[in-house]
């Protein structure tokens, strides 16, 4: 039998937020800027998950191997600063969600790959920094999710054992890193999959449509 959930973890863009208008809004803006017309949000939408280096690759065509790619990035962050809580809400559901996992007594917390400068003030603007149990952002540990250590810091910080712990995402990387740290893994499908991308393929142990559906988990 299935070890207890003790504390669920989630992915913060394309899991607990839905972040991709605010994201693209600064990428279309960045393409303005070099002359390039605006991509349509269906377009963007599936590479919000992947950070600047998804978003750069998209609008851009431009890897962490490019001569320009550091000056893009910092451009493309510097606007997503200005107007990273304009557009951004939590998922439908999510609030009911966490409403009830707090009223169980199961701790939740945040475990991303997005930068603490950009994770906080985010959590901030949603009213869910002083709720989350632990906020583990991509630069909290040395390595960063496909690696386990984010997770595991987030196990150990909130003082729960690795395998009483679930956590969500909403990409492979995020299944990857839940499996090497032993907890379960869900995939959330509401997020940001791409057309390209096999879920079935990577290794979760269940699948979700909508945030309510984790607590047929626990």
């Amino acid at each position: 039998m299935p070890e207890a959930v003790g504390a669920v973890l989630f992915d913060l863009d394309g899991t607990l937020a839905d972040t991709a208008l605010d994201l693209g809004f600064a990428l279309n803006q960045q393409r303005q800027r070099h002359g390039l017309a605006a991509l349509p949000h269906t377009v963007i939408r599936p590479q919000a998950s992947h950070g600047a280096r998804g978003l750069l690759k998209l609008g851009f065509n431009v890897t962490p191997e490019s001569p320009n790619f550091s000056q893009l990035r910092d451009e493309f962050l510097q606007l997503y600063t200005q107007h990273i809580c304009d557009n951004t809400v939590l998922f439908p559901g999510t609030e009911d969600l966490l409403q009830t996992l707090e009223k169980r007594g199961i701790r939740w917390g945040v475990v991303t790959n997005k930068p603490a400068r950009f994770t906080l003030p985010l959590l901030q603007a949603l009213d869910l920094e002083r709720r989350a149990a632990c906020i583990i952002s991509g630069d909290t540990t040395a390595n960063s999710k496909p690696h386990p250590e984010p997770l595991l810091t987030a196990a150990a910080q909130i003082c729960v054992q690795p395998t009483a712990c679930l956590y969500v995402g909403d990409a492979e990387r995020d299944v990857e890193a839940a499996v090497a740290a032993g907890m379960r893994a869900l995939i959330a499908n509401y997020g940001y999959l791409d057309t390209t991308d096999r879920p079935d393929t990577w290794g979760a142990h269940g699948r979700i449509n909508t945030p309510q559906e984790i607590l047929h988990h626990l």
